[in-house]
């Protein structure tokens, strides 16, 4: 007894997390890929090990950049009851009704989407390759994000409800357990009109299902063995306590579905913008370009990992 004590006194027992997790992230940016019509497939197909691999850097960069964490997020319930009547579609807009400061304390995800976008489309057009992929998997990551209901509450991590760790119980626990089991059919990218409108509109339908993350997740937790809740599992060389696989799949069961059609949306949202970007661009000629890391690209990313290992994020925890 003495022994596991000073085990567990030693181990790490946070739930773990990271915006639609690791897995998720790169799982729905690789699936996007196999979306895109031929003359843009080839060119992802080719590199789909740097859009996969890269799916995860802006959560990276909230280790060592003070302005990403306010990327991922929009707190639409700090606007009010109707949120989405108050706030202005763009930017400028919203900046003159409410000031920057403000816009940025409550999170600028949408609009951070659609800038990502605009540099895409410049990236098409100036057949610069790396920045196609490093903007693409960006864009992949900021648009996933958008699909998951606790990043559009100022709630974000069940902390204001008693529910602190739903965060990542929701976006990384559940599609790694029960992700193998989805339909990731999505049919092929579609062209997106106007890319600001469309990423508000996501993350409004995102918005209503915050409610029922919450409130079904209470309402097992209340009637749900307390000593069956949790387990402790190896996980990335460490013990990590994490809500079990009983109560994930009875959490799971609850949801319908939900965390199943918001990836699956990821990915057509994700496929449709690139292939948007690619559109506007001028539908530029991909066949011929090569990727070429240069070498300050390299020493960006030899910092960013080394934040990133040491643990100390900035902004907002979510864990």
């Amino acid at each position: 007894m003495k022994r596991l004590l000073l085990f567990l006194i030693l181990t790490s027992i946070t739930v773990f997390c990271s915006s639609w997790g690791f897995f998720a992230h790169r799982k729905i940016n690789h699936l996007a890929v196999f979306i895109l019509p031929a003359k843009l497939n080839r060119f992802y197909k080719n590199n789909i090990r740097f859009i996969e691999e890269h799916a995860v850097d802006p959560d990276k960069r909230r280790y060592i950049d003070p302005a990403e964490a306010a990327r991922h997020y929009l707190d639409a319930d700090r606007y009010g009851a109707s949120p989405f009547d108050s706030i202005p579609v763009k930017w400028k807009d919203a900046a003159a009704k409410f000031s920057e400061d403000s816009l940025k304390a409550n999170g600028i995800l949408p609009w951070q989407i659609a800038r990502t976008y605009q540099l895409l489309v410049k990236a098409f057009s100036e057949k610069d390759s790396l920045r196609i992929l490093k903007l693409s998997s960006d864009l992949g990551h900021y648009l996933a994000d958008a699909h998951v209901p606790l990043h559009t509450s100022e709630n974000y991590n069940g902390q204001l409800t008693g529910q602190t760790g739903i965060h990542a119980f929701w976006e990384s626990r559940l599609p790694e357990l029960f992700s193998a089991e989805y339909d990731f059919f999505t049919g092929k990218a579609l062209y997106i009109e106007d890319p600001l409108r469309e990423a508000w509109r996501i993350v409004k339908h995102t918005y209503s299902l915050k409610d029922s993350v919450l409130k079904i997740e209470a309402r097992i937790s209340k009637t749900f063995p307390s000593d069956r809740k949790y387990a402790f599992s190896q996980r990335n060389g460490k013990v990590e306590k994490q809500y079990s696989e009983e109560y994930s799949e009875t959490y799971h069961v609850a949801l319908a579905g939900m965390v199943e059609k918001q990836m699956r949306s990821s990915i057509l949202a994700v496929g449709s913008f690139w292939f948007s970007a690619w559109i506007d661009a001028g539908q530029p000629d991909l066949k011929n370009l090569n990727r070429k890391v240069a070498e300050d690209e390299t020493v960006e990313a030899g910092k960013t990992g080394k934040a990133f290992d040491a643990g100390k994020i900035i902004g907002r925890k979510e864990e």
